[in-house]
């Protein structure tokens, strides 16, 4: 049977379920994530939307959409973020403090060429997005 996790929004009002494992895990350093997240880097977990259900609190789940590329989720009653659909890559971002029972093992820095956090951690440091899900795949210096 395939691992379910939960996870909720800030008030607990919205809670997500994850099944299996995530498509891959990382760092995204884009202005609008950091932006969105009101932090310099936001840990991401993608999925594919047919393993990932909000499970209780439908209702509360509005979104923003600011580009085609990403539809983001967050908790109308307080606020808190949830998730990101990204459509044309037909993968959920759940971001990774919202599910706390997956051991969150980054494999990439995305949009690091936009970065204002520099990590020194040894993992791949790419100009956008890898060339598999339309980027140029370009690595940049850590």
């Amino acid at each position: 049977m395939p691992a379910k996790h939960t996870g909720a929004c800030f008030c607990g009002a919205v809670e997500v379920e994850v099944t299996g494992a995530p498509e891959a895990m990382g760092y995204c350093h884009c202005s609008s994530c950091r932006s969105w997240s009101a932090g310099p880097v936001n840990a991401f977990t993608l999925w594919k939307p047919g393993n990932v259900k909000v499970t209780k609190g439908a209702e509360f789940v509005g979104h923003f959409m600011k580009t085609p590329v990403s539809d983001r989720k967050f908790c109308t009653k307080c606020g808190g973020h949830i998730m990101t659909d990204h459509p044309p890559l037909g993968l959920t971002d759940v971001y990774a403090a919202t599910i706390p029972g997956v051991t969150f093992t980054p494999g990439v820095h995305v949009n690091y060429s936009e970065t204002v956090l520099r990590m020194k951690d040894g993992l791949p440091k790419l100009k956008d997005f890898p060339a598999e899900l339309g980027g140029s795949g370009q690595a940049v210096p850590e």
